[in-house]
């Protein structure tokens, strides 16, 4: 039988991206390039106009838990490169398109600039430093709705340091939370899996009314991240009531 100019059956179903190793070029680099040019959500973020696939995780926590509505004021730390901020900028009405809803506001904040998003108010900005929740409350007229944030330490390449790592950047970020959300308000945050973050839990469990762990589908299944999402903020520690 003749040839068709169709492609089989077979190669149907192995669309698949293969990269070669280019001289120079390490094997774990051409692994990574290779994942990223088949990953479906990688895919779907440049029709999307996303600027990472990041930007599905927390779609995927928001369509669970529903933090990021209409109004809501937003914080997000270690914003850079946008993707969470252009989510919640669609998600809170931040540019005042859906008539009849309220608008929210977003602000990002990153050691390093970061290309604008209409919508987002994004400033350089450590929030470590002293003082840095009293600008964060300046500049969106009051105490926020929700803290979120994706930030990672960089990789030592070690995964117990890193996991150590990761945990305290968290709990900093629960720490500079408590102090510029609004009673009921909410705090998300990446953290990696690996026995250390207890202390986290804890902590959360008493300045929060729910706290769940959460690995949406669009984190790597090879991934140890997970998702903290922390609802009900009960308020500063001297109002929090004192469950021991």
């Amino acid at each position: 039988m003749a040839r068709s100019g169709k492609t089989s059956g077979r190669g149907q179903r192995e669309l698949r991206v293969r990269v070669k190793t280019a001289r120079g070029r390490k094997s774990s680099s051409t692994r990574w390039l290779e994942r990223q040019l088949n990953d479906p959500y990688v895919q779907r973020a440049r029709k999307e106009g996303y600027r990472g696939r990041a930007a599905y995780k927390i779609l995927e926590l928001d369509d669970k838990y529903r933090f990021l509505v209409p109004g809501a004021r937003v914080v997000d730390l270690g914003c850079a490169p946008g993707g969470w901020s252009q989510v919640a900028v669609r998600s809170v009405n931040a540019l005042g398109e859906k008539t009849g809803k309220a608008v929210g506001r977003v602000i990002g904040i990153d050691l390093q600039e970061v290309e604008p998003i209409p919508g987002a108010e994004l400033h350089v900005l450590d929030f470590l430093e002293d003082g840095a929740d009293e600008k964060v409350k300046a500049w969106l007229g009051g105490p926020a709705d929700v803290v979120m944030s994706d930030m990672a330490a960089a990789s030592s390449g070690h995964k117990q340091t890193d996991h150590l790592r990761i945990v305290a950047l968290c709990e900093a970020a629960a720490a500079f939370a408590f102090d510029v959300l609004e009673e009921g308000g909410t705090f998300v945050a990446k953290v990696l899996a690996g026995g250390a973050e207890s202390e986290l839990q804890a902590l959360l469990k008493k300045r929060f009314a729910k706290v769940a762990n959460v690995k949406p589908p669009a984190s790597r299944q090879d991934s140890s991240e997970k998702f903290v999402v922390a609802t009900g903020y009960r308020g500063p520690a001297d109002t929090a009531p004192d469950d021991d």
